[in-house]
């Protein structure tokens, strides 16, 4: 029933949640809040018999995502009120009490002390485990019988309570949560409801001794392709240990730091890319218990043409939990309905702690709000804003402020990038995109900004950077934004004004593909701008905006932002995102001119590239998507091949999405084979004709060469081999040898020249020196003398090599396990290997020598992981199946 405001609902929500978070720390989440229950609503006064046992068949129950109810317009699933009007905004008459049930599965009770279960509920509950009663709130209190039509004591507007379950109220295996939510107001026969709303969503977390001395974390930073760094606090010094493995609740590798500390920074290295991992926390002595929300994901690799997923937050920390709970419970939802594990980054725009950030600020209003989802398995990448800079000028030279110490950052290159060797700005890839990370308040040594005119620092680390720079995409973020009309005015506030000026060119002119900010409390999206640094008013579409389409991408008059890699000065996209903590009053102008896809509301920005597609979207609070838009980049491609007639031609479209072939295809690869000499022409174009490639297949009786043999090798000094040879040759001016990371996408390694005409065999060849890691693809390509070309022959790699040191399995048959160790120069190494129960069979240490050495071990059948640490602390494992 609705009793208070809005505004006393979120400062009620705030108190009693920040109340709770402050023993969240390190727990394990066994049902986090947005999880899916299933639900019971359909009688007046009946409800099933024995609904709450274990043994109960739910399987005819439908099944929502929490918070579940009606009324308030924030839940993520309405549940039937049986009066009148719609599902999530009934009236008259309703059902008195609700039932939901969920199954979940604790392999061992005993690893914890005790649960905790925070039940967030409008008006009364009771929760049962295994169909025993083991807490309730707002009700006749225990032993009272508690009937369909027991009515709440009072009304309640979505207060949390929290309660501890004893760890022998759950067994090993599979346990059943059951919760009835009662409404207040209830009187007649049948009992009915005269209130307007109903709530429910529940966590329940287990305690264990380490989690007892947590104060923050875990959390994730600098996050690459082989290392990540996990970051923690506790109450008492102590050492630290991590324990790691690629399945749940097993944790062959452990990292160990022997240095008591209360502020936790440990790396882990020699990982593999694109991989996840599960880890656990704790010290010499202790460990927590395992938690499945305790992975992280090593980022895939640059040459990636798979999905690559961010996460941005902006001005998160404002303390507004009516923005903050809901915006993450939000998001959870998307990636649990996405089937999403987490995102490959999380991006913070600045503010991430109001209103000084200071450390207290920090735990309170960021660290507490998200210990017990996304800081567990979200690899973070920070920015500052001015409220972490505690809004005082003297911090912007100093940096004596907490920021620099909550976070750890890859300002040495660690991630990808140029080093900035500056803990405020620094850059980073994730897959096939490259980030920069700035600062937009603080003074760096030369005195310079962001905002200052001419040569800077700053621009001149960028300058380099971005030269060096070779990702499909470019990204930067900071927090205070070029263009706002929101909280914030970019005409009014002079620091806005300056970047606007004097920086954001200097990023179009380098290929920076979007921008994003935080700093205003609201949503705005620009057109693809260029060259625009003037006021508001002056925003002319004709001059200054590369394209007007809203790039939604759903009809052939939104059709995507379009543009090539190169030239580099292309347009960029602009985005604030400054409302994942709060919204605040916007200017006459918002949502106009340059930037008109615009809301004064809480979300958040997520966005993914799949190869050179780019799709983003404004994830509002209330579980709709506010704003969309995509970018295309290197399509509508004319393509020509020359072939023999009976040989086939792969033709592949240049974007991933629909296709649409002149021939009727509609996948995205066809095989085409000429069986008479002629030319052939093949159109395909997306589903609303804003993209088309345009392929032309020439096929003739005989090529200008007659191919003998063509291969590729990975030869032992890790590099490519490349030979070819013909039988004849006529007019042949040249070969290209081309590499390509996903069989689509080529470019030209090297250009050999060809015999012209010959009649005897010519032999030819070329090594790659630095051939990608993974998969990759090389094509031999010949032009005549006449500019027509003809495509000869793809081979295939895989490049595992990493360094100059490799371990790998060499056998496993006969009751042996053969591991050959290859390594460039004298070192030692450790070799361990253990069964699934965690029993040690071997661990020696080994003196190698340069070259290869291989080690026997002798093992009965079962399964088994082998670990070679090296001497300065890569560890290499693998699971093996005798």
């Amino acid at each position: 029933m609705k009793l208070i405001s809005t505004i006393q609902k979120a400062v009620f929500f705030f108190t009693v949640f920040s109340f709770f978070s402050l023993f969240s720390f390190g727990q394990t989440t066994i049902i986090s809040y947005g999880s899916s229950w299933k639900y019971w609503a359909n009688s007046f006064a009946n409800f099933p018999t024995g609904w709450q046992n274990s043994a109960f068949d739910d399987s005819a129950w439908p099944a929502g995502n929490g918070e579940l109810g009606y009324g308030d317009g924030d839940e993520a699933t309405c549940v039937p009120a049986g009066g009148g009007g719609t599902i999530c905004l009934p009236s008259g008459n309703k059902y008195a009490t609700t039932y939901f049930r969920k199954t979940i599965t604790i392999s061992n009770p005993l690893l914890f002390t005790n649960f905790s279960c925070n039940v967030e509920r409008d008006d009364g509950y009771v929760v049962y485990v295994n169909g025993t009663e083991v807490g309730r709130d707002n009700l006749p209190a225990f032993p009272s019988v508690i009937s369909y039509g027991t009515s709440a004591s009072a009304a309640i507007e979505d207060g949390i309570t929290s309660f501890t379950i004893p760890n022998t109220a759950f067994v090993a295996g599979d346990n059943v949560i059951a919760v009835e939510i009662h409404q207040a107001s209830v009187s007649g026969s049948p009992p009915t409801s005269t209130s307007s709303d109903i709530s429910f969503n529940l966590e329940l977390t287990g305690n264990d001794a380490f989690s007892a001395t947590l104060t923050r974390g875990p959390y994730l930073q600098m996050g690459s392709q082989t290392a990540i760094t996990i970051r923690w606090r506790t109450s008492t010094s102590q050492n630290s240990r991590i324990e790691i493995g690629t399945s749940f609740g097993t944790y062959p590798t452990v990292i160990s730091d022997a240095a008591n500390v209360t502020e936790h920074i440990v790396s882990v290295t020699g990982l593999s890319p694109d991989t996840k991992y599960y880890y656990r926390i704790g010290n010499s002595t202790t460990m927590g218990a395992p938690d499945a929300d305790k992975f992280f994901k090593t980022v895939p690799p640059v040459t990636t043409t798979g999905k690559v997923r961010i996460i941005a937050f902006g001005d998160c920390g404002r303390g507004n939990i009516a923005y903050q709970d809901e915006n993450l419970a939000n998001y959870r939802n998307f990636l649990a309905t996405s089937g999403i594990d987490a995102a490959d980054a999380w991006l913070l725009l600045g503010d991430n702690a109001y209103n000084s950030g200071t450390d207290a600020e920090y735990t309170t209003n960021f660290f507490n709000i998200y210990a017990g989802s996304l800081l567990k398995n979200h690899k973070l990448y920070p920015s500052p804003g001015n409220h972490d800079y505690g809004n005082n000028p003297a911090n912007k030279t100093s940096r004596a402020m907490p920021y620099y110490n909550c976070f750890t950052v890859p300002q040495s290159g660690e991630c990808g990038g140029v080093a900035s060797n500056k803990p405020n700005f620094y850059s980073f890839d994730i897959g096939n995109i490259h980030f920069l990370s700035l600062d937009s308040w603080g003074i760096e040594a030369d005195l310079t900004h962001m905002g200052t005119s001419g040569t800077t620092l700053l621009k001149t680390w960028v300058d380099a950077d971005l030269a060096a720079n070779t990702q499909k995409w470019t990204v930067a973020y900071w927090h205070h934004p070029p263009y706002t009309k929101g909280s914030h005015d970019s005409d009014a506030e002079s620091e806005l004004a300056a970047i606007r000026q004097n920086f954001i060119t200097y990023l179009e002119s380098r290929g920076v593909d979007m921008i994003l900010c935080g700093h205003s409390h609201g949503y705005e999206r620009g057109y693809m701008l260029k060259n625009y640094t003037g006021s508001w008013s002056s925003f002319n579409a004709g001059t200054h905006a590369v394209s007007t389409s809203s790039a939604t991408y759903t009809s052939n008059s939104t059709c995507p932002y379009v543009y090539n890699s190169t030239p580099l000065n292309h347009g960029t996209v602009y985005v604030v995102s400054g409302s994942a903590g709060a919204s605040g009053a916007n200017t006459a102008s918002f949502g106009t001119n340059a930037m008109p896809y615009a809301l004064n509301d809480g979300g958040v920005f997520y966005f993914e590239t799949e190869d050179n597609r780019l799709d983003a979207k404004m994830l509002r609070r209330n579980g709709t998507v506010f704003d969309r838009f995509t970018i295309m980049k290197d399509v509508n491609k004319s393509v020509s091949q020359n072939i023999v007639t009976g040989n086939t031609a792969l033709l592949t479209a240049s974007w991933p999405g629909n296709y649409n072939w002149s021939n009727a295809a509609t996948t995205r690869s066809i095989n085409f084979t000429p069986l008479v000499s002629g030319t052939t022409n093949f159109t395909v174009t997306d589903d609303y004709g804003c993209i088309a490639d345009q392929f032309t297949v020439n096929a003739t009786g005989i090529l200008p060469v007659d191919l003998l043999s063509f291969d590729a090798q990975l030869n032992r000094n890790k590099k490519v081999d490349i030979q070819w040879a013909t039988a004849t040759e006529s007019g042949n001016d040249h070969f290209n040898i081309e590499r390509s990371a996903n069989g689509s996408d080529y470019t030209v390694l090297a250009r050999i020249s060809g015999s012209g005409n010959s009649t005897s065999i010519q032999q030819y060849s070329f090594i790659d020196a630095s051939p990608l890691p993974g998969i990759s693809f090389y094509r031999l390509s010949q032009k005549d003398q006449n500019g027509n070309t003809a495509y000869l022959g793809v081979k295939r790699i895989i490049n595992n090599y990493t360094g100059d040191f490799e371990v790998k399995t060499v056998s496993v048959a006969n009751s042996r396990l053969i591991v050959e160790i290859s390594t460039k120069k004298q070192a030692n190494c450790y070799l361990s290997v253990h069964d699934m129960a965690g029993r040690e069979r071997l661990n020696e240490r080994i003196n190698l020598q340069p070259g290869i050495t291989r080690k026997e071990i002798t093992l009965t059948a079962g399964a088994y992981i082998w670990e070679v640490r090296e001497e300065n602390g890569t560890i290499h494992f693998q699971k093996v199946i005798m």
